[in-house]
């Protein structure tokens, strides 16, 4: 008798280059976006933006590691990789930040335990 096992096949979500999102991206799987969104993009996972890859939007993820543009807010729980290329206008909050001489930041960095906002005393 065969013993039938099921196992999740891991993909990776992948936005071609020249490919242009309007609107809100949500995902349970690693994401490769080459292209362009005009949105906000949440996974429980792993986020890489390429080097022609551009958000505009919010962005909460697992980790991320960011080669092109954001402008917007960015939420990591665990780490965020700005490599040479980034260029990032806007606020970030994550427990682990590896930024690359060369990368452009424009904003505030809230480093805490979880990803999450701070609490104010």
């Amino acid at each position: 008798m065969a013993k039938i096992t099921n196992t999740e096949v891991e993909a990776i979500n992948i936005i071609a280059a020249g490919t242009s999102i309007q609107g809100d991206l949500k995902t349970d799987g690693d994401i490769r976006l080459n292209g362009t969104l005009k949105g906000n993009l949440e996974t429980t996972e792993k986020l890489v933006i390429g080097p022609m890859g551009k958000v505009e939007g919010d962005i909460k993820c697992k980790n991320a590691d960011v080669e092109g543009t954001i402008i917007g807010t960015i939420r990591v729980t665990e780490l965020l990789f700005l490599k040479r290329t980034a260029n990032v206008q806007g606020d970030i909050t994550t427990t682990q930040l590896s930024v690359e001489p060369g990368a452009i930041f424009t904003g505030t960095c809230k480093m805490s335990n979880n990803g999450e906002k701070p609490k104010q005393a």
